[in-house]
C-alpha cells in the first residue's frame, strides 16, 4: 500500500531512496492514511461548494425570469448610477452575510456588528490595561533582577578579595609563627650554649624577659611619686 500510495504521489518522479524497515514503513503509513483523509474532506468540501453554486446559479436564475418576465425588469434598463447602488448593495449585503436584501436584515446585521465592535473595543481595553500592568510588573523585576545581579556581583568580588586577604594574612601568620618558633629554637641554644660557657643565668632571655618585667612594674609605681614631687618641686623656697 505504501509502494502504490509514493508511486501515485510522485507519478513519474523516482521515489525518493529511504531506509525500508518496520519503523519508516508504519510512519509513512500513517502519513499516507493522514494525506488520503486530506483528500477526502477536500474533495467533500469541494462536492458542497459545487453544490452551493449550483444552488444559488438556480435561485439566480428564478429570480431573472421572475423580474424579466413579471416585471419586463432586465438588467441592462438600469442606469450607470442605479446599477452602482445595486452593485454597493449586493456588496454590502455580502460583507454582512445577510440572508437577504431588507432593511430588517441590514438593520439587525448592522447591531450585530455594532454590538461585536464594543465587545472587541471593550475587551482592547481590558488587554491595553493588562498589558500596561504587566509591562510595568515586568520593567520592575527586570530592575530588581540587575539590582541582584549587581549585588552579587559585588559580593563575589569583595568574597574574592577577603579570601586573597585571608590567604594573604594566613601565609602571613603562618611565617611569622614558624619564624618566632625558630627564634626561640636558636636562642634556646644559644642560651644553653652560652650557658655550658659559664654564661650567668641572669642575662638569659628568660631572666632578661623577666627583669624587663619587674622594670615595667617599677616605672608604673615610680610614676604617681614622681608626680608628688613634682607638686613640691612648683612650691615657693
Amino acid at each position: 500500500q505504501v509502494t502504490l500510495w509514493l508511486k501515485k504521489l510522485y507519478g513519474s518522479v523516482p521515489i525518493p531512496e529511504y531506509e525500508v524497515n518496520e519503523r519508516t514503513v508504519d510512519i509513512l503509513h500513517e502519513v499516507m492514511e493522514c494525506n488520503e483523509e486530506r483528500d477526502r474532506d477536500v474533495m467533500l468540501l469541494i462536492e458542497d461548494m459545487k453544490e452551493q453554486t449550483s444552488k444559488y446559479e438556480a435561485e439566480t436564475e428564478y429570480w431573472q425570469d421572475i423580474l424579466q418576465e413579471s416585471l419586463g425588469f432586465f438588467e441592462g434598463d438600469l442606469s450607470k448610477e442605479a446599477t452602482e447602488d445595486l452593485m454597493d448593495l449586493v456588496a454590502s449585503a455580502l460583507e454582512l452575510e445577510v440572508e437577504d436584501t431588507s432593511l430588517t436584515s441590514f438593520y439587525c446585521a448592522i447591531n450585530d456588528m455594532t454590538s461585536e465592535l464594543y465587545e472587541t473595543k471593550s475587551r482592547n481595553e481590558e488587554l491595553e490595561l493588562k498589558y500596561k500592568t504587566l509591562s510595568k510588573k515586568l520593567t520592575s523585576a527586570l530592575m530588581m533582577q540587575k539590582r541582584i545581579e549587581e549585588d552579587v556581583e559585588k559580593l563575589e568580588k569583595s568574597q574574592s578579595a577577603e579570601k586573597a586577604k585571608a590567604e594573604t594574612q594566613s601565609k602571613t601568620l603562618n611565617f611569622l609563627k614558624a619564624k618566632s618558633k625558630d627564634l626561640k629554637i636558636r636562642i634556646r641554644n644559644a642560651e644553653d650554649e652560652l650557658v655550658g660557657r659559664g654564661l650567668d643565668q641572669s642575662l638569659t632571655h628568660e631572666a632578661l624577659m623577666k627583669s624587663s618585667e619587674e622594670l615595667a612594674a617599677l616605672h608604673k609605681k615610680i610614676e604617681p611619686l614622681k608626680m608628688e614631687l613634682k607638686s613640691y618641686h612648683d612650691l615657693p623656697p
